[in-house]
């Protein structure tokens, strides 16, 4: 690669990070909620409940036992990729894009995956998944919040919107590189979109409280 020409080094850095995007939207696209349930129960999640197949609705289903193990798993879904791409392109991995790259995508293959039609969850376990990954600090302090605010308020949704907001703010208290606080920003907007429902349902007093 030192050898190319610009545009020839230009046009093989796009590519790999096309090769992130896909490689990090087919991860994020792996339904773990919904797989569970199905070898659990044989029942759809997306027939039950909010239709999601994130945590929150497994938990409806499975009990809190499963909320945990598929908050990890989606987690985990959400930090790989990213680590990943750290790790593959060290060498040129200028500002941190490719992993911004692949957090992206992982995000919304979670919430629109391929393997399910494009209905899927609402990013919040492998969002904070790829923020752990991109700032390790950043994230655990996220983990701590959403648990105390969804503790006291009762709400998950409410515990996730506030600490993906919070997210861009953490990262540049941490002087991460600035596409990660963007990221993070975007990751705020997207999720609190995908929360749309739920805002909704806040407003008349009709959301469901963890219990």
């Amino acid at each position: 690669m030192l050898n190319m020409n610009p545009w020839g080094m230009m046009g093989a850095l796009a590519l790999i990070g096309a090769v992130y995007a896909v490689i990090a939207y087919l991860i994020g696209s792996i339904p773990t909620g919904y797989l569970i349930v199905k070898a659990k129960t044989g029942k759809d999640i997306r027939e039950i409940g909010s239709g999601s197949t994130g945590a929150t609705n497994v938990k409806r289903v499975l009990g809190k036992k499963w909320f945990f193990i598929v908050m990890f798993l989606d987690a985990l879904k959400g930090a790989l990729p990213v680590a990943l791409a750290g790790y593959f392109s060290a060498d040129y991995n200028v500002f941190g894009l490719y992993s911004v790259i692949a957090a992206i995508f992982v995000i919304i293959g979670h919430s629109k995956p391929i393997f399910l039609g494009g209905k899927g969850g609402k990013s919040v376990a492998s969002g904070v998944g790829t923020i752990l990954a991109l700032n390790w600090q950043v994230g655990l302090i996220l983990a701590v919040i959403w648990s105390i605010i969804t503790y006291f308020t009762k709400y998950v949704s409410v515990g996730s919107i506030v600490a993906l907001v919070l997210s861009p703010f953490l990262m540049y208290f941490f002087k991460a590189p600035s596409a990660y606080v963007v990221y993070c920003a975007i990751a705020a907007v997207y999720v609190t979109y995908l929360h749309r429902e739920n805002i909704k349902r806040l407003m008349k007093g009709e959301e469901n409280k963890v219990r």
